[in-house]
């Protein structure tokens, strides 16, 4: 039921407002606030979108989306909900304001009701619309990416450009966009997990992590790689599959888009990487946090 989903929807968003405000400095509680408006504008869109599909039809089932205008009305919503572009806006902003853990939560269990509404709805929605959002988000992900050097930047454009490939393969196999969606959160949990430990929120920071944990640092290498989606890795499954999929669909040119456009995701993938594992910083670094956090424990 339509309303039941609303609601769930505006639960979760009240939810988790705490979370990203509780360390009561203001840039949190600015990003909460811009977290609410957000949420409550594209939660009010949802509402209205299935007024207008209830209207016409009757229908308060979300499977029964059949009116034109109400499906639009209500891709553009979940693409608010989402940060799809070109309301992508809020998403880096709030993430960069909110604790690393918080930020986990927003770019992976809160991404999963509006992703569960679109699959839901799959065979109603407009395809046209639908891959411009893709292709778009995958492209802005990617350059926009390119230029940051806070951590949780990085990581807010490059969940816009993995929403990009689910998005695209929505519409002609809705179950690969699951897939991908619990690839991309089990590795993007693993990230955010490492960087939460290592304490690191800027590129300058993750410097001086070989010292402190070197394993750790190895691991968080391998998983950059695999989110990147290179081959030998996990992260290539759900791209190599997508790319098959739209080929089928005679889409083989947006797959090459695609394809090339995540070429932008691996560079600053790769900056995260080598900055953590290979190249000491070329100068001193200006940090000052101890090299070792954790004292040798006698034997």
């Amino acid at each position: 039921h339509w309303i039941m989903a609303w609601t769930g929807l505006e639960i979760n968003t009240l939810a988790i407002l705490p979370l990203i405000s509780k360390s009561h400095h203001p840039r949190s509680v600015e990003a909460a606030t811009k977290y609410f408006l957000v949420q409550a504008a594209a939660s009010t869109l949802v509402l209205f979108s299935s007024l207008i599909n209830a209207w016409h039809t009757g229908q308060w089932d979300i499977t029964q989306l059949t009116h034109p205008a109400s499906s639009l009305i209500l891709t553009s919503a979940i693409a608010i909900k989402l940060g799809l572009v070109p309301f992508h806006f809020w998403f880096p902003e709030v993430l960069q304001g909110s604790p690393l853990t918080t930020g986990l939560l927003l770019s992976t269990i809160m991404k999963f009701p509006p992703i569960t509404l679109l699959y839901m709805t799959s065979p109603s929605l407009n395809p046209t619309l639908l891959t411009t959002m893709a292709v778009l988000s995958t492209a802005l992900g990617g350059w926009m990416g390119l230029n940051q050097t806070q951590t949780r930047k990085i990581l807010a454009f490059s969940s816009i450009s993995h929403l990009g490939w689910m998005t695209i393969i929505l519409i002609y196999n809705p179950k690969l966009t699951l897939m991908n969606f619990y690839l991309y959160s089990m590795m993007t949990a693993a990230v955010f997990l490492t960087l939460n430990s290592m304490k690191v929120l800027k590129l300058s920071t993750l410097m001086t992590t070989w010292a402190k944990t070197p394993s750790l640092s190895a691991m968080l290498l391998l998983t950059l790689l695999s989110l990147a989606g290179l081959p030998p890795l996990t992260g290539f499954l759900p791209k190599w599959l997508i790319v098959q999929e739209l080929t089928k669909q005679d889409m083989a040119p947006t797959a090459t888009i695609m394809a090339l456009l995540s070429l932008l995701g691996l560079f600053f993938y790769l900056r995260l990487a080598y900055c953590a594992t290979i190249t000491l910083p070329p100068h001193t670094t200006n940090h000052m946090k101890a090299w070792r956090t954790t004292k040798p424990t006698n034997p």
